[in-house]
């Protein structure tokens, strides 16, 4: 009877449940994480102890915060900049659980407008030099090639009339930061840029010159979308 009471008395692993607000967002946007935690033997709520909300990253578990557990929940608002694996891992109470891992659940980041603009004013301050497709110097088609290759994965040729093939095309009043601006001669392209908004895009505009934020100065021009 003794050991019956004792074994009976043992701590024991919590039920642990991991949902995620969504498994694909796009770049810069974020996901809710929420924890549920029960005993495995009532069903009941579980209050007390803590939550760890981890991700995977380098090789091993990274706890990006560890939250109380309140009436069976837990919850956390990240924002993943990578696609990656994320987990919960309860931390056990004395006497009473173990600590305890969910199964890990892949968040999908995909690229957006947002990270294109971001990878634009990363090199901001950049030199002009002809023919050149970065990271250290460009020139304008080299730029936008090197920008949207690195943050949305898409391959661009080297030339302004090329790339205003590539994507969709937008009415200029639909333009969001993001989009691709070609400023063109007729209907020939010859300088490209980054749509920053408000009537400025990011570009590296001509020798001398150095990549940065100015004002699109012509009405000749097209917008392309290239990323949704």
């Amino acid at each position: 009877m003794t050991t019956a009471v004792a074994e009976a008395a043992s701590p024991t692993h919590v039920a642990i449940k991991l949902t995620a607000s969504t498994t694909k967002l796009a770049w810069g946007s974020a996901v809710t994480l929420t924890a549920r935690v029960n005993d495995p033997a009532t069903g009941a709520a579980v209050t007390g102890g803590n939550v760890q909300f981890q991700a995977w990253r380098n090789g091993g578990w990274k706890t990006w915060q560890t939250k109380a557990v309140s009436n069976g929940t837990a919850s956390y608002r990240a924002t993943p900049y990578v696609t990656g694996s994320f987990r919960l891992k309860y931390t056990g109470l004395s006497g009473k659980y173990i600590s305890t891992a969910t199964p890990s659940t892949r968040v999908n980041v995909v690229a957006s407008r947002a990270k294109v603009l971001a990878e634009a004013r990363k090199h901001v301050g950049k030199s002009y030099r002809y023919g050149a497709s970065g990271p250290g110097s460009f020139d304008c088609s080299g730029f936008t090639m090197y920008v949207y290759r690195n943050s949305a994965g898409i391959k661009l040729p080297h030339k302004a009339n090329s790339q205003q093939k590539y994507g969709k095309a937008v009415a200029k009043s639909s333009a969001q930061p993001g989009d691709l601006i070609v400023i063109r001669s007729g209907s020939y392209g010859y300088h490209v840029g980054v749509y920053a908004g408000g009537g400025y895009f990011y570009d590296s505009p001509k020798p001398g010159a150095k990549v940065g934020k100015h004002k699109i100065w012509t009405s000749s021009y097209v917008v392309r979308r290239l990323v949704g």
